[in-house]
């Protein structure tokens, strides 16, 4: 385990690389672009950013970003650097103004992004972590192994409070064990949190009451700090299981003075990823950002889908799934669930499932449940059958021949 705070990253630079690496540490530590008084051997040794590894990956005609220093051509390496532990301490927000900061606008780069991070053992003592992650959230739902097979409603926005109720008296019906408000759907006018709440909330109850199963519900809670520790504790006593917040949107302190104060699984929604992430030289790699929310108590995080209807490839998507998946500390795992969205229907569980190896995950259909030719009930059980072939080690195709849904499903959404 490392004992100071390191950080990887890709950059583009028409300068020598090593240079451009130590402007980088001294920007985000004790330098700056001239000598100060004060700067002293001593001070340098306790508090500079070291790099600590660069290695020339190639080299570009054209930079990948406007502005900035120009050149005949642009190297682009990865970079380690470090800091001491003392500089911050144990503190997620101004750890990432260390490890990000105004490294994006430097003139020495035509590309940056941070790519990933290694955290000192007083991060895990000082911040809670998911409080549930995969065992709480698979207790809470009653979905002891297998994906929690889940859905988002729509229309994302439209519906009243109870219109939003009567579908997901549908859904529950269907057998669904997991229901999540869109991102856009929060407390408009149309339909006010509180009402959505208690109208939903007596559907689930109900069925739970008649079947024994309580569907997770992630009741979109994002908005000011007292709002949303309001919003979850009406939950709470309404009997609810799950809340989501949209982290772009609340941001890491935010999320923080929510996630301390909450008891229920925090559904984490990642809305916004796309203007952190999609230029490939500039932003973040998802296994950094989301070491972030892992450790301020996210006990799930959407990742995208295989074949989604967005641009991220599907390397990425599995990419970031992983890295979920894998402990940060030995101490405390801050093992969140991973949420698969986006365009997802009975055609991408084999693959999700190879190449993830597990299904400890969310899987959210909304077209791939709604638009079944069979309807929600046969949508809804075509993944199931999807995930059931694949975790047994079955070719969709054969598994379809005596499972219809299945084969409607396949039907429809290959082509």
């Amino acid at each position: 385990m490392t004992t100071r705070i390191e950080a990887d990253y890709l950059i583009e630079t028409p300068v020598d690389p090593a240079k451009a690496a130590a402007a980088m540490a001294g920007e985000q530590s004790s330098g700056t672009f001239v000598a100060v008084p004060g700067e002293t051997p001593e001070l340098h040794e306790r508090s500079a950013a070291r790099v600590e590894a660069l290695e020339v990956v190639e080299t570009v005609d054209a930079p990948s970003l406007p502005g900035g220093a120009t050149g005949d051509s642009y190297t682009r390496a990865r970079v380690t650097l470090s800091w001491p532990l003392d500089n911050i301490g144990p503190d997620l927000p101004n750890l990432m103004a260390t490890v990000t900061g105004n490294l994006f606008e430097l003139n020495q780069f035509s590309g940056l992004r941070i790519l990933d991070l290694r955290l000192p053992e007083a991060f895990a003592d000082a911040y809670p972590g998911p409080k549930h992650g995969i065992p709480g959230t698979r207790d809470l739902a009653g979905v002891a192994e297998g994906p929690l097979i889940g859905t988002i409603i729509k229309p994302s926005v439209g519906f009243n409070a109870e219109q939003t109720a009567d579908l997901v008296g549908t859904l529950c019906d269907a057998g669904i064990d997991f229901i999540k408000d869109d991102e856009l759907q929060a407390d408009g006018p149309a339909c006010p949190f509180e009402d959505r709440a208690r109208a939903v909330m007596r559907v689930v109850n109900d069925h739970a009451d008649r079947t024994g199963k309580k569907v997770m519900y992630a009741f979109n809670l994002t908005g000011e700090v007292d709002q949303m520790r309001r919003r979850h504790d009406l939950i709470r006593e309404l009997g609810g299981t799950c809340v989501m917040v949209s982290l772009n949107s609340v941001g890491l302190s935010g999320f923080l003075g929510l996630s301390r104060h909450a008891d229920l699984p925090i559904h984490a929604h990642r809305n916004g990823w796309g203007y952190l992430s999609r230029a490939p030289m500039l932003g973040w790699d998802y296994a950094a950002w989301s070491k972030f929310w892992r450790l301020a108590g996210a006990d799930h995080l959407h990742v995208n889908g295989l074949r989604n209807k967005f641009s991220e490839p599907d390397d990425s998507v599995m990419a970031s799934a992983r890295s979920l998946l894998e402990p940060m500390f030995e101490s405390k795992p801050c093992v969140p669930m991973p949420v698969f969205s986006s365009g997802q229907s009975a055609v991408q569980p084999p693959e999700t499932y190879r190449q993830l190896g597990s299904a400890d995950c969310i899987y959210a259909a909304g077209g791939g449940i709604m638009a079944h030719p069979g309807g929600v009930a046969a949508g809804l059980q075509s993944l199931r059958d999807a995930w059931d072939a694949a975790i047994a080690g079955v070719s969709a195709d054969d598994y379809a021949k005596d499972h219809p849904a299945l084969a409607a499903a396949l039907g429809k959404y290959r082509a």
